[in-house]
């Protein structure tokens, strides 16, 4: 075959690959509509939409096919079986789990990453890329208290960061193979199952993991903390981790930061703080405050598409070492004989991945464009919402709330003093709100009970959203 005519033939095939300008245009005009729609979706719709009874969602509806299809069928598609059913993100009444907030910003920052698509994993590639990147950080550092030359890398989420961080402290700590079954970590019974599975995944799966039980408020109970490790050392083990929470999932708890800081330096460990949910808070005066000690930690995480309002995909992890987290994760290989720089700061030297899209953009541009301010705000108004929330769930009869939330989850359950038959209450409590929609809430297990929880995080989450789900829960349980 001649070489030269199959090659003119092939870029005839693949030139749609590069619409036109027109073209572009069309797009942009069929996907602004979309995204108009998704949007009000979310400021005036239910909560969670069920999908109406007998249909179902599968696979090969979205089955790719050899030939094309125009766009406006497509963008269809996407709204007819993704943006009308499921948990409406950035609705303000999404008070589930810990709630995502929608951000246009964000969006338009993907948007941007994608179509300049820098290669973001070395510096020399893109140095303004890399700079952005140790700018967030060194903010984020700066407001939780982190001095000197802490490292850290912007990642998909808290789960990543906290296997980021994880690593950092196996290699820290030179366990070798032989140490692992000796070496040991200690987490509160209300840490993240992210953490064990990073323990799994660093390879640390057999190591001792002791759960240590918690307060009556659900922190970490520091007597038998301290008492379990000094038992594990007279018994020749090697403590290792401490694994604090600054908010857990289910009640939104603090941990005695300090407290776990002062028994990590009592034992040389390493100290290191989930607060995917919860150190965030820190950029306000009262989340600081809750965050007392935060700053003492050997590492520490945080989500940015939770607390910071971004959409989904973007965490963070900090080291205060940063040399002990680039020795456990710089590698290079022959191809990358040509990068000419100190490359300490790139995050493929400070990360698992090579390869990432540019992440950095899709923090900085609201941050930037908004100012940091009204994320400020936005923190302090949750945590006022929280507690504005627990006090009127107190003023319905045969109603338990938890602890005075210390960030911006409430627990509370429906209680008339017979556990078994108020575990049912509850079920069938949160069965109906679910099957409503309207809003949308999820339960926990505390003390072996069934309890609901509101977590109040979204954006558009305000005082008459709280007004509106306080009213409904009133309803319902004035029929129990």
């Amino acid at each position: 075959m001649d070489i030269v005519k199959r090659l003119s033939q092939l870029e005839n095939e693949r030139s749609s690959m590069i619409p036109s300008h027109e073209q572009r245009e069309d797009w942009d005009i069929l996907v602004e509509k979309l995204v108009k729609d998704a949007i009000s979706n979310k400021e005036t719709g239910p909560a969670f939409r069920l999908l109406p009874d007998g249909e179902k969602i599968i696979d090969e509806d979205f089955t790719l096919r050899s030939s094309p299809r125009d766009m406006e069928t497509t963008l269809q598609q996407i709204s007819d079986k993704i943006v009308s059913f499921g948990v409406q993100m950035g609705n303000p009444n999404n008070m589930s789990y810990i709630p995502g907030s929608e951000s246009y910003l964000t969006a338009l920052g993907d948007y941007l990453g994608a179509v300049i698509n820098p290669y973001t994993g070395v510096a020399i590639t893109n140095p303004g890329a890399t700079a952005m990147q140790q700018s967030l950080l060194k903010w984020a550092g700066g407001f939780l208290g982190y001095t000197g030359d802490f490292g850290g890398d912007i990642t998909s989420g808290g789960s990543i960061a906290n296997l980021t961080a994880i690593i950092t402290a196996r290699d820290a700590f030179q366990i070798q193979p032989e140490d692992i079954r000796q070496s040991t970590v200690y987490y509160s019974a209300h840490a993240h199952h992210s953490v064990t599975k990073a323990l799994h995944l660093a390879g640390m799966q057999y190591c001792q993991q002791r759960s240590i039980s918690c307060y009556e408020d659900f922190a970490i109970n520091l007597e038998e903390l301290e008492k379990t490790i000094a038992e594990d050392k007279k018994a020749g083990l090697k403590p290792w981790l401490l694994v604090g929470n600054a908010g857990t999932t289910d009640t939104g708890t603090v941990d005695d930061l300090n407290g776990m800081a002062d028994i990590a330096e009592k034992y040389a460990c390493w100290f290191h703080v989930d607060g995917a949910y919860g150190a965030a808070f820190a950029l306000c005066d009262q989340g600081k405050k809750q965050l007392a000690g935060i700053e003492r930690t050997d590492s520490v995480v945080l989500d940015p598409h939770k607390s910071l309002f971004l959409s989904f995909g973007c965490g963070l992890v900090l080291v205060k070492n940063g040399s002990a987290l680039t020795r456990a994760h710089q590698f290079a290989g022959n191809y990358m004989r040509d990068k000419g720089v100190d490359e300490s700061h790139s995050p493929a030297s400070n990360s698992a991945e090579l390869t990432r899209p540019f992440r950095a953009l899709r923090m900085w541009l609201p941050l930037t464009v908004l100012g940091t301010e009204p994320y400020r705000a936005a923190l302090e108004e949750k945590m006022l919402l929280a507690r504005y929330a627990h006090e009127k769930l107190g003023e319905i009869e045969n109603v338990w709330v938890g602890p005075l939330p210390q960030l911006s989850i409430v627990v509370f359950r429906y209680d008339s003093g017979d556990a078994a038959y108020d575990d049912k209450i509850n079920q069938q409590l949160i069965d109906e709100i679910l099957a409503e929609g309207r809003f949308y809430l999820s339960t926990t297990t505390l003390n072996n009970m069934v309890v609901l929880r509101l977590a109040i995080l979204a954006t558009r989450t305000n005082r008459n959203a709280i007004d509106s789900i306080i009213d409904m829960l009133k309803d319902k349980i004035s029929q129990f």
